[in-house]
């Protein structure tokens, strides 16, 4: 692998097309959905094959030349890197924005789950072009569910067809998780809009070239609010005021304060944006702010969690490619390769715990990943049909899994990152190779759309101890108990069915021993958090390989739609998962019940000296 870029990127179509028919059986799952019956394995096929071609010959292209060139600050506007106009112009042209959108505002109306799929290839060929389209979904969403007619006519139609793009507007200088501290006013004028001041930053796709107009999505507080997150409202306010036509018309009072300078993502633009008086249009109901950009959250979060698939995906396709090709020493049990001068790094153990180790983070991943969306394709129909037990429901079930995917997945996907950076020795650490840029465009994964740590406490602070009481974690471990039985009469499977139910009741146990310690030491739920979250992820993730292990089973018993070869590779990377991953969950498990004095007894003044 020598030259000026990666190897290559291929999407993995041959395992997705497992997970779709052999595992989540999705063809069933579209034909039950009201807005599914267009999602026939053929149509699904044709959508990923070309989302595959989109993004081998034009994204991934684009990878390493756009973090080499970054984005530019022109006269107070963001210039993207040479190449990324005329691919957002044929993402444009192959409608691939309105995928999952509704027909009335010029979208597909598919299931949301295959923009999910989609915005996975995209993100793993250059996460930072995928940035642009994927924050605009999140500010459709939003305005899908809360925004009123006129506004969706106004701004979703655009959008969709993605002519404009959008921002989430959160984070201020003064506050980023915290938002209850947000200062930027909204005061409200005699025609029903309202005139909007402050600065936000860290502003994802804040100002590029690409589209013609940018609606931006802003938390402020209108001037009787009350303090805190209940006096926050949100609004739109574009970059173009709306011209009646259905086009940009004049400037609002919008602009760029800063462009920032960043670790990875360079081709992604982050600015912090100024509002000086700029026409804003409030969305929803006021003082409901934090409800309705929730929609945005959560969307952008399970976005997020591609990102740890991804880049696993992307760094082990090229770790496997090197570890093939580089020889270096010979194998402990002896030549494997006589006739080179020494053997390739397949054959040390080492490598191939680090190869293994990125491939099922990356395929274990995407299988959670592809559970998570069957319920979202649920929610979806739930609005569609105005069903708000359906809604709730599926609210629920997805609201529980979005901490544990966001959080998890991207920890694991940036340890994968490293992984395969360090297949490549002292090359991972040149820029030819790429492998760096992985690990540096991958870091900010764990850190935006809320922090590990703030996945940890909303998990087990919010979802589990405050909202359920344990019920989530009950509700969930029930369905993993009913899959693993199914499989106790299998030789191979049995051991994986019998942890699985192990685990099943180990993580009610430690739910309810965090709840009865909580209530004497409030500590012990931020102490306990991070330990709890990485514990989920660890047996989510083990019940996702059971359910990939079954399935391969059934493969090669019946003959299945792989290869032999997969199905055999399938049943010994999840043994590699249940006998060499799985076992940290168990340190995770002795460390959260460790009592929080460990964290809190040393006084703040101690922890430095004057050296």
């Amino acid at each position: 692998m020598g030259g000026s870029e990666m190897a290559s990127y291929k999407a993995p179509l041959t395992d997705v097309n497992f997970l779709l028919n052999e595992v989540f059986d999705y063809p069933s799952h579209y034909q039950s959905l009201s807005n599914g019956a267009e999602a026939t394995p053929d149509m699904v096929d044709a959508i990923l094959g070309e989302c595959a071609k989109f993004c081998e010959n034009t994204l991934f292209p684009l990878y390493q030349s756009g973090d080499q060139e970054g984005c530019k600050l022109v006269d107070g506007e963001v210039k993207t890197p040479a190449g990324y106009k005329e691919a957002y112009d044929e993402y444009v042209a192959g409608g691939w924005q309105g995928l999952s959108s509704l027909e009335e505002y010029g979208g597909q109306n598919l299931p949301a789950s295959l923009g999910l799929m989609k915005q996975e290839m995209m993100g793993t060929a250059n996460w930072p072009f995928s940035m642009y389209p994927g924050l605009s979904m999140g500010a459709m969403n939003t305005l899908q569910l809360h925004g009123d007619e006129d506004q969706r006519q106004t701004y979703l139609t655009p959008m969709t067809e993605g002519r404009w793009t959008g921002t989430m507007c959160l984070t201020e200088p003064q506050c980023g998780t915290d938002l209850g501290q947000v200062r930027t006013k909204a005061v409200p004028q005699e025609d029903g809009s309202y005139r909007i001041t402050g600065t936000k930053i860290f502003i994802s796709s804040g100002d590029h070239d690409l589209a013609e107009n940018i609606v931006h999505i802003v938390l402020a507080r209108t001037p009787e609010a009350p303090k805190g997150t209940k006096g926050i409202s949100l609004f739109i306010v574009p970059k173009y005021l709306p011209d009646g036509k259905g086009n940009a018309g004049e400037a609002n009072g919008v602009s760029v304060g800063a462009l920032e300078e960043k670790m990875g993502i360079k081709a992604s633009a982050t600015c912090t944006m100024n509002f000086d008086d700029a026409n804003g249009y409030m969305v929803g109901e006021e003082n409901k702010g934090m409800e309705c950009m929730f929609t945005f959250m959560n969307t952008a979060r399970i976005g997020t969690a591609i990102q740890g698939v991804g880049p696993a995906e992307l760094s082990y396709q090229n770790a496997l490619a090197y570890a093939k090709e580089r020889r270096s020493m010979r194998a402990l049990s002896g030549k494997k390769e006589p006739e080179q001068v020494a053997d390739s790094l397949m054959y040390h153990a080492d490598v191939r715990r680090m190869l293994l180790t990125q491939k099922a983070v990356a395929e274990g991943g995407r299988a959670m990943l592809y559970d998570a969306a069957q319920y979202a394709d649920h929610m979806v129909c739930g609005h569609l049909e105005e069903d708000t037990k359906k809604i709730q429901k599926y609210d629920d079930k997805l609201g529980f899994l979005t901490p544990i995917l966001k959080g998890f997945l991207t920890e694991k996907g940036y340890e994968a990152t490293n992984l395969g950076m360090q297949v490549f020795g002292g090359h991972g650490y040149i820029k030819e190779h790429g492998m760096e840029q992985i690990v540096r465009d991958t870091r900010i994964a764990t850190l935006y759309e809320g922090t590990t740590g703030i996945q940890a406490l909303d998990l087990l602070g919010r979802k589990v101890l405050m909202m359920t009481q344990g019920g989530a974690v009950r509700d969930f471990t029930l369905r993993m108990s009913n899959e693993a039985r199914k499989h106790l009469t299998d030789s191979t499977l049995r051991p994986w069915a019998w942890q699985i139910l192990k685990l099943a009741t180990q993580w009610n146990w430690l739910t309810f021993r965090l709840m009865v310690i909580a209530r004497k030491d409030r500590d012990m739920v931020s102490a306990a958090a991070h330990d709890f979250l990485m514990y989920s992820g660890y047996v989510y993730m083990a019940f996702m390989w059971l359910r990939m292990a079954a399935a391969a089973r059934k493969g090669l018993e019946e003959g299945g739609d792989q290869s032999e070869e997969f199905y055999n590779a399938k049943l010994a990377t999840a043994e590699f998962y249940f006998e060499r991953m799985l076992p940290q969950a168990q340190g995770h498990a002795d460390s959260m019940l460790s009592p929080s004095d460990t964290l809190m007894q040393l006084g703040n003044e101690a922890f430095a000296f004057d050296y």
